[in-house]
Formats: structure tokens, sequence, C-alpha cells
């Protein structure tokens, strides 16, 4: 393709790789470019990615990889111990101010974006527009004060859980071949946070929740279910991936569903490998818009948090997915839509 599709991203993980770095301050790697990882400003611009939900990871304590439990029979992986506020709050402020410094230190190059109409305008500008999600809510507290200090600094887009349990609820383990209906869902505080994102129109993301949470997010929210970073269970027996009914209901509330690149939601064998064909991904957005309509659906790489397809290696491979979907038969017009457009469909129903 002579020109680049651009492409509004729903989920990665570069504000955890960068808050560590003792080389250079994380504002500066993420506008100069890095030598590692997946994602930064530079190969954003290569990419023709215009921006996406930049994740909040509060990590567990220890190296948690869940590669390291993989045969070639499936995985079952223990989780972590459940973190504690203290330690969420220290980890998910120092990732904030993280991406509050690249938006000062870029001037211009880097906007935070409050509502899908400042999304909007910082891509006309040429400025990559991020919005602030966060991935497992341990540093709110059940009376929301923390939410409001977040909402403050510009979050809008929540998942109540990473896949360990918090107070609010019970993430879905990595587990294959299973399905996701594993554990209870929601506390009667992770209700009260479905309500309290709503009243602040906050997105509230259902991708690491098991099946019993996922249902009760549907219960109670008024906006579209939206699964940020998840595929499709048919094709991948993953836990983390969304079965015909949880798509069915995601098609029904108007909602969405960001296309993981992370292989081991990918592949029919679950394995978490880089020689993994784009074939795969491709079989899976064919599926997706067949189950929740070509409006629905967009990408959630999950750069900086997954092992993905070596053919796109960082955000500056977008073009190599988006060739291999044109190859498919997909005309401009609907990459368009999966790229960008059906990204800031959603936003505007949730973050206005």
């Amino acid at each position: 393709m002579d020109d680049l599709v651009p492409v509004f991203d729903g989920h990665n993980d570069v504000l955890l790789r960068l808050a560590n770095r003792k080389d250079k301050p994380g504002e500066v790697a993420f506008l100069e470019g890095t030598r590692d990882g997946q994602l930064d400003l530079p190969r954003a611009r290569r990419g023709g990615l215009v921006g996406g939900l930049f994740a909040v990871f509060p990590p567990s304590p220890g190296n948690f990889r869940f590669d390291s439990f993989m045969t070639g029979d499936g995985y079952d992986v223990p989780l972590p111990d459940v973190l504690t506020r203290d330690a969420a709050r220290t980890s998910t402020l120092a990732m904030v101010a993280l991406l509050l410094r690249i938006e000062r230190a870029g001037e211009g190059a880097v906007s935070i974006c409050r509502s899908a109409g400042e999304v909007r305008g910082a891509i006309a500008r040429g400025s990559l527009a991020t919005v602030l999600h966060v991935e497992g809510a341990e540093a709110i507290d059940p009376d929301f004060a923390m939410l409001d200090v977040l909402y403050a600094a510009g979050l809008r887009s929540l998942g109540p859980v990473w896949s360990r349990p918090n107070i609010f609820g019970h993430g879905v383990p990595f587990r294959f071949p299973s399905g996701p209906d594993i554990g209870p869902g929601l506390t009667e505080e992770g209700k009260a946070l479905v309500k309290a994102c709503n009243a602040r129109r906050i997105l509230v993301d259902v991708s690491h929740l098991n099946e019993k949470g996922f249902w009760d997010v549907a219960a109670i929210t008024d906006g579209p279910i939206v699964a940020t970073h998840s595929n499709v269970h048919a094709l991948c027996a993953s836990a983390r991936n969304l079965t015909d009914r949880q798509l069915a209901a995601i098609r029904e509330s108007d909602g969405m569903v960001g296309l993981n690149f992370a292989t081991a939601f990918l592949r029919p064998d679950g394995q978490m490998r880089a020689d993994t064909d784009l074939e795969h991904a491709v079989r899976h957005v064919d599926a997706l818009i067949e189950a929740v309509g070509e409006t629905r659906v967009g990408f959630g790489s999950d750069f900086d948090g997954a092992i993905i397809p070596a053919a796109i290696g960082s955000a500056a491979g977008l073009p190599v997915l988006i060739e291999a979907l044109e190859k498919h038969g997909y005309d401009r017009p609907l990459l368009t839509k999966i790229g960008t457009e059906n990204w800031l469909r959603v936003l505007e129903k949730t973050i206005g």
C-alpha cells in the first residue's frame, strides 16, 4: 500500500516497560525510541499508529511469566498473589505520571485525550492520541476517591481486574484448553465500580474478566460491552478468548472487540511462539466480523505485553498485518474501519 492505514490500538503495556528503565527517563526513551520492546513514538509513526488506549498495569511482585508454564499439551498458570492497595497505588501513579511527562516533554507530539473529540483532534494535527486505561483496579478504594483522582488525570477506560482476583472481582486465568467460565464474577464492590464508571463516562473493559464477571458487567452497564484485547474462543480455546455467546452479547450491545496479537490467543494450539503465521490473525478478524459485524472490530495489539508474530514485530510492523488483510480481500474502507473508525465510534458512545 502506498499510504498507511491509520491505526488506533485498543491496548498496549508500554508504560510498564518504560517505568523502571535505569538508562534514561521513560519519557525520553518513548519520544526518542528504544531498541528493545515493541512500541515508542518513532515506531508508532513508521507503522501508522495514530493513537490508542495506554494501559496502566500494576505488576505483581516478582517476575511473572506465564509462557514459562507452557507445554505442548497446554497450560494452567498459577496466578500471582493478591496485590496490596499500597503497592498498586505506587506503581499506578508512577505510570500515570510517566504518561503525563511524555505529553509534557513531547511538546505537542503526544496528547492525553479525554473525549473522542479530543482523539480526533489530536489525530488531525499529527499528535499521538493516547487514552489513559487502567488494567486491574487494585489501586482504587471502595469509596472511589482514587477513581476520581485518576479521572482528573485523564482516566477514561478501566478493566476492573487483571487475571488475578481483587476486591472488585475475579479474572480469567491463563489456561489452555479451557473455557472462560471459571470462578465467581464481580463482587458487590465490583458492581458498584461498573456503575461509578458509567456515571463518569469511563469505558469498562471486559478482556480479563472471567465469564461470570462478563455477564455481571453486561447486566449492569449502560454502555456497550467492550473487550479491548481478546480473540475468538472457537479458533483458539484459551480461557482469555470470547465464546460465541459472549460475542453475540457484544454485538447486541453495539460494543467492540480489539484483536489481541498475542500468539497464545491466536494459535489453535495456544502456544506463545513468535514464528506464528499471520493467517491466524486474519482468521480471527474474519470470525470477529462474522460474529459482531464490521463496525465492531479493531486492533488491541498488546504491544509490550506479549509475544506477537515476528512478521509484525513492533508498532512499525502494523502495515504488514494491514497488507495481509488487504491480500485476503479487505478493501480500504473496511481497513479504515478496523484500523481507526470503529474505535472512535465506540469511544464516542462511552467516554463522549
